[in-house]
This record gives C-alpha cells, structure tokens and sequence, in this order.
C-alpha cells in the first residue's frame, strides 16, 4: 500500500493507514476521504526555488510532469537545484526521479518541495544510485503548504567506497511524511542522515529513516533535531539494520525535540536491529522542554524573553546545520531556520 498506488488507482483501500506499524503516527486512509482531481500539466517555473543561484544545473519538475533522468558522469563534479514544485492549480500528482552518480563523481542536490497551492495531494519518489567512490551531499528544504499531504520516498543505493550525506528541513504540512531508504554496502563506504523540523499551528512532519547495512566495515552518523509548538505534530522514526555478516560497522543515531506547548506532540522510535558481531552500534533519544536554568540566564542579562527562547532553540538546531559541507547551501539553510523562527532581520 501507499500513496502513490492510490493516486495512481485512485483506491483508496491503498491509502497506509494506523494498522500499518510505520505509519501508526501518519495515518493517511483516515484523513484522505476523496482523492483531488488530477493535477494538470505545466512545464518550468516562474520563479526562482529556496537555492537560486547556488547551482549550475536546474531540473524543475511542476504536477508531476518533468525530466525524471539526471545522471553525474564518472569523475566530474556538479551542483544540482532539483525542484518539486506543486503549482497553484495542483491536485493529485506523482513525481518521479532517478540519478545516477557515477564512479568518481560529487554531487551537491538541492533539492526544493516548492507548495504553491493548496490541499493538494503529492508523493515523489526518488531512485537514486551512488557509483564506487563517488560523493552525494543531498540538502532538501520541504516547503508543502500548511493544508498539503506530501509523502517523499528516496531509495538510495550506495556503492562500495560511497559517500552520502544528506540534511532534511522541513515545517510540515497537513500530513507530511519523509522517508529516506539506503542500501549501505559497508565497504568502507559512509552515511550521514541528518534532519531538521520546525512545527507550528497544527502542521504535522514524520522523518522516516531506514540504512540498512549489508556488509562488513561501513558508517552511519544520524542526528535529527525538532521543535513542536501548537498543535503540531512531529515525528521521528529512524531504523538502522546491520545484517548478518556486516562486521564492524559504526553506526549511531541521535534524535532531540523540544515540545514547546501543552497541546504540541512528538513520537519517536529509534531502532538498532544488530544480526552481526563486532560493531559499535547506539541510539539516543530525548524529548523536553526549552532549559528553564538557560532562559533565565538569559532574562539575567536583559535579553527580552521572546529574544532569549529563539537564540535557545536556533542553538539547539544549529547544530544539525552546522553539519551540512557546501557554504551555499548552510547558508540558505541558516536563513531558512532564522525564518522558522522569528529571528531574520
């Protein structure tokens, strides 16, 4: 089941709903009752997406309809601006890519969900392969509108010697939900997951993440960082599977959220399935309130308390930022958190 085969049916039986175990926080058969008309075809975009300027490359795929084939050549470096963009007449759409990254190469993917409209209905899905040596930094910005449902899938085959390193961010939707899925060879190849959500009003985002390591001598660093505030809802679901065989894989994760309100929620499950010896393997996971020690700190030196909670939160989350490698890049996602915030001058 999924959201995809329904829009694509349009059976709603397929919709995942709360009797699926992953996506007992993201039920979709309970809230989509009718199935918008069909988004209709555009081509381009009017205007420039979240990382304008920063690539040499721009693919734009609008309602679904766009170039789905991008491939880096062996030993060439690229910058690439991939925008997912449901325009203001968008309805029911699924948008679909494939990359290849070949032996050598680095790709730096920017890569935009651009809402224009409203209480549309989209799922884009991602295939995206990783050659011997080669180098993804994968940035994303999600930017459904507040009445959206949105589900992305990104399949994510890795290479002996690969490297992938990806930051999410991302204010929610109606029903939001990121899934990423690697194929980690070990290999001395490595992974960085890491992810960012900022929830307000009654917006919901669900980060979901799968690595599963199939051989022996591989990396996987995670950390994801959320607030809540509202009646929002976040959601954390990070699964890391070493299989038999995968000996001596480092594999961590980490998820931190602050619920900032009464009415605000955040479901986490993070999960370490070992089936091999020798690895190093550790989960962590924490959710509380803003420090009242550190806001009165704060308060102490006369910074206004509204002021003081923001330079708090935007630490707490600058973290995660802080980790992403193209200057560009970090500084459109530092502009982007100062906006979730309040805090942009």
């Amino acid at each position: 089941m999924s959201l995809a085969r329904a829009i694509t049916t349009g059976d709603l039986t397929q919709l995942p709903s709360r009797r699926d175990e992953d996506w007992r926080w993201s039920d979709l058969r309970g809230l989509i009752r009718v199935l918008p008309a069909p988004s209709p075809a555009h081509i381009g975009a009017g205007t420039p997406g979240p990382f304008a300027g920063l690539a040499n490359r721009e693919v734009v795929i609008v309602n679904g309809y766009g170039p789905a084939a991008i491939k880096v050549a062996a030993g060439e470096t690229q910058t690439l601006a991939l925008r997912f963009i449901a325009a203001r007449d968008a309805g029911a759409h699924v948008a679909r890519a494939a990359i290849e990254v070949d032996a050598g190469a680095t790709l730096t993917l920017l890569e935009s969900y651009e809402g224009e409209g409203t209480d549309y209905v989209v799922e884009r899905d991602l295939a995206i392969s990783v050659a011997k040596g080669a180098r993804l930094e994968r940035v994303i910005i999600a930017g459904d509108d507040q009445d959206a449902v949105s589900v992305s899938r990104a399949d994510i085959d890795l290479s002996p010697g690969a490297t992938l390193a990806q930051t999410v961010l991302t204010h929610g939707g109606k029903r939001q939900r990121l899934e990423t899925h690697v194929a980690h060879p070990g290999a001395e190849a490595s992974v960085r997951l890491d992810g960012v959500y900022v929830l307000g009003a009654k917006r919901h985002a669900d980060l979901t993440t799968v690595v599963t390591h199939a051989g022996a001598n591989g990396v996987t660093d995670q950390l994801t960082k959320g607030v809540v505030n509202g009646q929002a809802r976040g959601v954390f679901q990070g699964r890391i599977v070493v299989s038999p065989g995968a000996d001596q894989t480092d594999a961590k994760m980490g998820h931190h959220a602050l619920v900032l309100s009464d009415r605000a929620e955040v479901d986490a499950k993070p999960e370490l399935e070992i089936y091999a010896d020798d690895v190093a393997c550790a989960h962590g996971n924490t959710v509380g309130a803003l420090d009242d020690e550190s806001l009165f700190y704060a308060r102490q030196r006369g910074i206004p308390e509204a002021e003081a909670r923001a330079m708090l939160i935007g630490a707490f989350l600058g973290e995660v930022v802080d980790r992403i490698e193209h200057d560009g890049a970090r500084g459109v996602a530092r502009a982007w958190l100062a906006e979730q915030l309040g805090t942009r001058p």
